[in-house]
């Protein structure tokens, strides 16, 4: 009977052997599938499993032992946290940058800038949470270089992450700040840019600088170093520039 379960564990082994799992945050979830199929082409037995979520969560994953071997972050800080403590195998790497935009489902006065948060006819105001969604974080930065955050934190409406930030901004809130690259995604060709959106003055906030690693828990595996690699190529930066993140 030992023989037998042996036997079945080594066939379920070889079954899977491509298949790489990695941590993802919420903002790339416009772009990943494309991501995906690109690398397929030139890596058809690479399997990629993605799991999506605020970059603090995927991490706070990660350090709980999450069977992960690449994590594609929001920001720096967290993958630069994960290198500190010996869990990621080398410093992180900027795969993009991206940027702050404004999306309601009504059609506003973006005129006035940042300053259309503090308008009357704005009751509820979708954010990431700032304490594990980076984009959150810039959104406050924002809020506050700006000098309104006193008067509109009270109207905040906080999402898990910053995809759950653009269901908010379209259904619960009058207004939500989002990453920018939800909105190339096609199921948002109907918002219109300067009626149902437009860009946050990036003047306001930090330069959203996103991070990727490969952990430890993985380390001498080809197939997450050919994932990696891939993301900093040529033709995943295209894709990058496509959904609205800036790359180098």
């Amino acid at each position: 009977m030992k023989k037998i379960v042996i036997i079945l564990l080594l066939l379920l082994s070889s079954l899977f052997a491509n298949d790489i799992n990695i941590a993802v945050a919420a903002n790339v979830s416009y772009a990943i599938d494309e991501l995906k199929a690109e690398f397929a082409k030139s890596h058809p037995h690479i399997q990629v499993q993605v799991t999506l979520g605020s970059s603090g969560k995927l991490t706070a994953q990660i350090n709980n032992g999450a069977p992960y071997g690449l994590f594609m972050s929001a920001n720096m800080k967290y993958p630069e946290a994960l290198y500190k403590d010996s869990i990621a195998i080398a410093k992180p790497t900027v795969y993009a940058e991206g940027a702050l935009a404004y999306l309601t489902s009504k059609k506003q006065d973006f005129s006035l800038g940042i300053k259309l948060l503090e308008s009357k006819n704005i009751q509820k105001i979708a954010i990431a949470n700032p304490k594990t969604a980076p984009y959150g974080k810039a959104t406050v930065e924002a809020l506050k270089k700006s000098g309104i955050y006193e008067n509109v934190k009270s109207k905040f409406i906080y999402a898990q992450s910053i995809s759950q930030t653009v269901t908010y901004a379209i259904t619960a809130a009058d207004i939500g700040v989002i990453a920018k690259s939800s909105l190339y995604s096609s199921k948002m060709k109907q918002y219109k840019k300067n009626i149902n959106w437009t860009d946050v003055d990036a003047n306001l906030y930090m330069p959203i600088k996103q991070g990727i690693v490969l952990l430890k828990t993985q380390k001498n595996n080809a197939q997450y170093k050919a994932f990696y690699d891939f993301i900093l190529s040529e033709k995943a930066k295209n894709i990058f520039k496509k959904y609205g993140y800036l790359v180098k």
